[in-house]
């Protein structure tokens, strides 16, 4: 088989965490004292790490983007976690994926703490190999990062068997970066062209075009 790895994003490639996810931005935001009403504006923040997303698109310095990721989470936590939501067809494509003998595993930027309750409620982790994300102290959450702590853990010699799968262009340039074949999804978050921008190998329109990507023998 050409892929036996196959690591997922969660955020937008297997669950649209979306009401969540702008809820506590705008929490945050509005504890910081500087409310965004418009969520429109705040669509970005899904995919990137929360430090970059709070330094780059609101200006604050590392302090103040620390403060901001500590009221986010302090929401998070107790409400965001579950205005989730697992994308239609997720489910299916990862029992297939187990049945054909792949070895799926998350990998994401996400806090392991958060990602462990979510695919653990919404009925996920039976499929899952492991779950690979960042640490709340902030250690492994670029997305390169994240995925040499699953290859390191699984013990994976052989880079060309695995695959990164994501919505945005850090998922892209991570696979890059840790020398491993990549497939953006346009059902996410990703802006016009930046999946190509980024030079994703393979881009699926749905879960049955992944699929049958992955599946490659």
């Amino acid at each position: 088989m050409k892929y036996k790895y196959i690591f997922l994003d969660l955020d937008g490639t297997l669950t649209d965490p979306k009401e969540g996810i702008i809820k506590c931005v705008q929490y945050a935001l509005d504890k910081m004292g500087c409310p965004e009403p418009d969520q429109s504006k705040l669509m970005k923040f899904i995919g990137p790490p929360l430090m970059v997303s709070f330094t780059e698109f609101c200006g604050f310095d590392q302090t103040n983007a620390r403060r901001a990721v500590t009221y986010y989470r302090e929401r998070f936590a107790d409400k965001g976690l579950f205005e989730n939501r697992v994308l239609d067809g997720a489910e299916e494509m990862l029992e297939k994926l187990v049945k054909h003998s792949r070895i799926p595993v998350i990998a994401t930027s996400k806090p392991k703490v958060f990602a462990d309750i979510i695919v653990k409620h919404y009925g996920l982790r039976p499929y899952l190999k492991m779950v690979s994300g960042a640490e709340l102290s902030g250690v492994r959450d670029s997305k390169n990062e994240v995925i040499e702590y699953a290859i390191e853990k699984l013990k994976i010699d052989d880079r060309s068997k695995i695959i990164m799968v994501g919505d945005r262009k850090q998922d892209i340039i991570g696979a890059k970066q840790c020398g491993i074949d990549s497939c953006g999804v346009r059902f996410g978050y990703a802006e016009p062209g930046e999946l190509e921008a980024a030079g994703a190998d393979y881009i699926a329109d749905d879960f049955n075009e992944l699929y049958q990507i992955l599946i490659q023998r």
